[in-house]
């Protein structure tokens, strides 16, 4: 680990630490997610159909309660209007998520291992805690785009504390869809919010509280990491990827980790914790 971790995520955004992984556990993990596709429920595959979904509100609810839970997210053009698949298990994911780290031994045992804690103990973090992690998929030719966001809209703490691990489990390439960043945009602070909806009588379970902002297409690099590779984002910077407009897939799994020591974790959040439990600890 370099002693200029904080440094380097303070100037530019990100850090990305090659060899994170080694090629035979990219190859259980990754075995892991394709699994996963297997199992994935056909009750859920109508609340997603982008045609007869039961209604915004069920497709919500279904999001929003997936904190403690392992719940699919099938892709735009994936199922039909009966919610039946129109492509391969294998590829009509668009992520797993949001315990794995908690609910899957494979995912659990990379989560909490001691290369994760050497990283946030070097951030300087002193009772770190996982509030969600994802297998996000975006495979060939439906691996849909992913717009610009900052981290912090969804996991949003005061002071700013949130910090993904995002590991390539493929080479990922501009052609497939690698991340891209804005350098040095988590200067600016948190730009939105996606927040539960203060007004119980609406619709809308979960809201933006603003319009997005308008990132230029000429500010974002590109960064194509080989897999195995650990990419630290930190949660104000403005990231994106493309559609995977390639023949070859680009997973990646990926979680986040917070502070609570001295941090304060919005109650807006559209994620919550069970109100039995908290967030599993890292170390303390």
């Amino acid at each position: 680990m370099r002693n200029t971790l904080l440094e380097e995520l303070e100037e530019n955004g990100y850090v990305i630490f090659e060899n994170f992984l080694l090629p035979e556990e990219v190859e259980e993990v990754r075995n892991a997610g394709q699994n996963l596709c297997l199992e994935a429920p056909k009750e859920s595959r109508t609340i997603f159909s982008t045609v007869n979904c039961n209604n915004n509100q069920n497709k919500e609810k279904y999001f929003i309660e997936s904190g403690d839970k392992v719940r699919y997210f099938f892709e735009e053009g994936a199922l039909d209007d009966k919610g039946d698949l129109i492509v391969k298990p294998e590829n009509a994911l668009n992520k797993v998520g949001h315990s794995l780290h908690t609910d899957h031994d494979v995912f659990k045992k990379y989560t909490f291992s001691h290369r994760v804690r050497e990283v946030c103990w070097q951030l300087g973090y002193k009772r770190p805690a996982i509030p969600q992690s994802m297998y996000i998929y975006k495979n060939p030719g439906v691996g849909g785009e992913v717009t610009a966001h900052q981290d912090g809209t969804f996991l949003y703490t005061e002071p700013a504390s949130t910090i993904g691990f995002w590991i390539a489990l493929n080479d990922a390439t501009v052609q497939n869809g690698c991340l891209q960043f804005i350098k040095g945009s988590h200067k600016s602070g948190v730009h939105r919010r996606y927040i539960r909806n203060p007004d119980k009588s609406s619709n809308e379970l979960i809201i933006y509280d603003r319009p997005p902002p308008i990132y230029p297409a000429s500010n974002f690099t590109p960064v194509p990491v080989e897999k195995g590779t650990l990419v630290l984002i930190h949660s104000q910077v403005v990231h994106r990827s493309d559609q995977n407009k390639s023949n070859k897939e680009r997973h990646a799994y990926t979680f986040h980790v917070i502070e609570t020591d001295g941090v304060t974790y919005s109650e807006e959040n559209w994620l919550q914790p069970n109100p039995d439990a908290s967030f599993p600890i890292l170390y303390e």
